[in-house]
């Protein structure tokens, strides 16, 4: 029988209140250690002997017991790791706590004899905010064997290898470097679907395709103190995005605001890019960029407006700024090409068909969205009992930012296939940005402050006792990920991205000199 979807929602409650007293277990039993005095800690066997009969109660979360036939090396530094966190039970708030952890976590993954189901792993996972590759699988026989992993890259080897593909084309050295750095910036910040993985679907294949061209100049159409309106004449909006953005904060640096609206540009990735340039200058940062539509208006299933990301960004005194960028959809294309290339389900709720019917089958989604057959769903999803309309109101917004100023086009006009012939056409796309230097209202100092405290007691306020045991502030998650990354020696590159830079390398000249073997090959 199926269960109800209350008792669906009862068992996944116990398995969350479960996994959070496991992980305080695990602490209390470390603290303990720790106060006793002794100066080691036991063995891991002798720990999961030790707590093995409460495993069993909680089985639906670690439905594998921890047995480890593990080297003194491997014992040694997961007894070091246990000591982290016994000693620093606020450790997750402090950079350099986080980063001792997350080195520490890397050595013990790759230690022979590791157990990946080592509820260590959680707790980085869920606490620190360190995800890395599954450890080392222990054979039956005693000897351990690495487990297929997924290779790992070096972020300056890749921006280098993304450079030269752009130069390649015929961009310039300056705005290859530019353009690299906005995609290997989305790498290191965890945003997958807008790095790598946006280079050759979204700019190599579109201008192989010629509806996008790799160097055209920018000109500027009106022009003020404060304000611009420039063309990207259907360049690459990876350089045209920072040079309009630097012009806005120009503008705010001698007159407090900046405001610079852009017509005929690309993608221009990462919207978060923009807001991060702002907030390195002492400005708050704002952008947005309309796109090919995806997203159906509350109670409409057509398809009529871009993810249209609505981004804010506000230095602070933490060792990140505060920069929320998310699109205006529950989801976004480049999330469900994320989705197909790890051959998994689109979650329920994101989106909906012509039919009404909202959909999960991620290839027949992409299928569909590309014959206008399937829409995304505006932040708060279809129909209105969860707030959808706010979504809907936020795209649309968006949608005229980027088309009101610029008399830009929109919907059918920027869908970027030619429906009469099927052939890809250009998408000339708006962006707006605006800066605001607040030295010219504050001091810097006292604004990061002011942030900084704001969001240091909404991450230590109370928290659920089904949740993870922490809050995470926007930027934060992108921090842990940098840092995360970091430690491990760069980002994981999946079977479909390594496929891509193996067709990048073989068919654009110059690159198989350069590139006559990859780090994965």
């Amino acid at each position: 029988p199926i269960p109800s979807k209350k008792n669906q929602m009862k068992t996944k409650s116990r398995n969350a209140i479960a996994k959070y007293l496991w992980c305080q277990l695990i602490t209390l039993f470390v603290l303990l250690l720790l106060q006793t005095g002794q100066s080691f800690l036991p063995p891991a066997q002798s720990v999961a002997s030790h707590l093995r009969p409460t495993q069993a109660l909680i089985s639906p979360i670690f439905t594998t017991p921890i047995k480890l036939k593990m080297t003194a090396a491997a014992d040694t530094i997961r007894s070091e790791l246990l000591s982290i966190i016994g000693k620093n039970p606020e450790g997750h708030k402090d950079e350099a706590v986080r980063t001792a952890f997350a080195s520490k976590l890397g050595e013990y993954s790759n230690a022979e004899g590791a157990d990946p189901n080592d509820v260590i792993f959680a707790i980085g996972k869920t606490v620190f905010g360190v995800d890395l590759p599954d450890a080392k699988k222990a054979k039956t026989n005693g000897s351990s064997k690495p487990a297929e992993e997924l290779p790992i890259v070096d972020f300056d080897y890749m921006k280098e290898f993304m450079k030269e593909v752009f130069l390649s084309y015929g961009v310039t050295p300056e705005r290859a470097e530019i353009c690299s750095d906005v995609l290997i910036e989305a790498d290191k910040r965890g945003i997958d679907s807008h790095g790598l993985g946006r280079l050759k679907p979204i700019y190599c294949d579109r201008m192989d395709n010629g509806i996008l061209w790799p160097e055209k100049p920018i000109d500027i159409i009106t022009e003020s103190e404060t304000t611009a309106l420039v063309d990207g004449n259907l360049g690459l909006g990876l350089y045209i995005g920072p040079h309009c953005m630097q012009m806005a904060i120009d503008k705010a640096k001698k007159y407090g605001v900046g405001f610079v609206a852009c017509r005929n540009s690309t993608h221009y990735g990462i919207a978060g890019y923009y807001a991060t340039m702002a907030t390195d200058q002492g400005c708050i940062g704002f952008t947005g960029t309309n796109a090919r539509p995806s997203i159906a208006p509350t109670f409409g299933v057509e398809p009529m407006m871009g993810t249209n990301p609505l981004v804010f960004g506000l230095p602070s005194t933490d060792d990140f700024p505060f920069v929320i960028d998310c699109a205006t959809s529950v989801n976004q294309r480049g999330k469900i090409e994320k989705y197909a290339r790890e051959g998994v389900d689109t979650p329920a709720g994101a989106v909906i068909d012509d039919q009404g019917i909202e959909r999960t089958d991620t290839e027949g989604i992409l299928r569909d969205m590309v014959l206008g057959k399937c829409a995304l769903t505006p932040v708060g999803g279809a129909g209105d009992k969860m707030g959808g309309y706010k979504g809907f109101g936020w795209a649309a917004t968006v949608e005229l930012l980027c088309t009101a100023l610029q008399s830009g086009p929109w919907g059918e006009d920027i869908c970027g296939v030619d429906r009469a012939t099927g052939k890809p056409k250009p998408m000339p796309l708006g962006h707006f940005f605006l800066a605001i230097d607040i030295e010219k209202i504050c001091p810097l100092d006292t604004f990061k402050k002011n942030t900084g405290e704001f969001l240091k007691a909404l991450r230590e306020s109370k928290k659920a006792p089904t949740g993870p045991g922490r809050i995470w502030t926007a930027g934060e998650p992108e921090n842990d990920a940098r840092i995360s990354r970091t430690s491990q020696g760069g980002m994981k590159v999946v079977a479909p991205l390594q496929k891509n830079m193996i067709d990048l390398r073989n068919s654009r000249p110059g690159l198989k000199e350069k590139y006559p073997k990859l780090p994965f090959e």
